[in-house]
């Protein structure tokens, strides 16, 4: 009973280490890409709400870089940027923001 108990353990892992090495569990740098030429062809759209863009670092949000952009702090309610935000990005919520891409932000500065 043991040699099967072994044998099928050591079975499921040559498995999983086969679908990890050929598939993987990460997106490829193909898929990335995609991701990134979606997202440029969605913000192409005009919208009535003026904005900026910006390269988004680690650790930022969306309030950290409007304040930034705007050297201070903003001058309308949280609620009203993350209703802007959505709206400039084709809905994607504030909280699912990735570094490394770049994404339309509300310019307050007027």
């Amino acid at each position: 009973m043991k040699r099967l108990a072994f044998f099928l353990i050591t079975v499921l892992i040559i498995y999983v280490i086969y679908v990890d090495l050929t598939k993987g569990m990460l997106p490829n740098a193909n898929e990335r890409e995609q991701a990134i030429e979606t997202m440029a062809e969605n913000t192409t759209l005009a919208s009535p709400i003026p904005y900026f863009e910006e390269k988004v670092l680690s650790g930022d949000t969306v309030l950290s870089v409007v304040e930034k952009n705007m050297d201070g702090p903003i001058s309308v309610s949280i609620n009203e940027v993350i209703t802007d935000f959505k709206i400039l990005n084709n809905g994607l919520s504030p909280e699912k923001i990735k570094s490394g891409f770049v994404y339309k932000f509300p310019d307050y500065r007027q």
